[in-house]
């Protein structure tokens, strides 16, 4: 979608669109998720929208989209996604990627999956289809979901006019933050097994 037909939507109607856009993309729509975020980040920084609003809206959308991929995926949508998912541009290569960090490394997935584009829409299947409780699922989706879209909105908000000129910025940026997430992630795993060690 052009970030045109977003603002077009955005000012026809407000926050609302920010909540059902980013249901969408969550759940695998073709909606830039990111490009999204910093429109509306450099939206606040326009004095357009409000800060704290903007924010609510974008956590609304996309705990919603990521409840409905929980949905789908706990009655029968992982079979369905190994089906239709190229139609989405969601590969089975990619679905059996996320099968095996989320065997490793399952909740972690859920909350820094966001900042991998492919890999969020579907965790949240994979996530139903092993069995996980939807309220254990929803505590690492919100904090996963109150971070991302922090990040983004920030980002629009921060680099102001020239948000624009930087969209590659931006998917490395958010790489570089799941990668430090996971250094993060094992430099705590063999702290804790060096404390029990001793």
């Amino acid at each position: 979608m052009p970030i045109e037909h977003l603002q077009l939507w955005i000012s026809q109607y407000g926050y609302g669109a920010i909540v059902v856009l980013l249901m969408f993309g969550i759940v695998g729509l073709p909606v830039p998720d990111e490009t999204l975020l910093t429109l509306v980040g450099y939206l606040i920084f326009k004095g357009t929208l409000h800060p704290v609003l903007s924010y609510l809206s974008a956590f609304a959308g996309t705990t919603c989209g990521i409840s409905v991929s929980f949905g789908i995926g706990r009655f029968g949508g992982a079979r369905l996604l190994r089906r239709y998912g190229v139609r989405f541009g969601i590969l089975p290569e990619r679905i059996e990627r996320v099968h095996r960090w989320f065997e490793l490394r399952g909740k972690w997935v859920i909350a820094l999956g966001y900042f991998v584009p492919g890999v969020r829409h579907v965790v949240a299947i994979v996530a139903a289809s092993s069995g996980m409780a939807f309220g254990h699922f929803l505590m690492f989706a919100c904090s996963g979901a109150a971070f991302w879209t922090l990040t983004f909105l920030s980002a629009g908000y921060l680099l102001g006019r020239e948000w624009e000129r930087f969209p590659g910025i931006m998917r490395i940026g958010a790489l570089g933050v799941v990668a430090a997430g996971l250094l993060a992630y094992g430099l705590y795993g063999l702290a804790h097994r060096r404390t029990k060690g001793s």
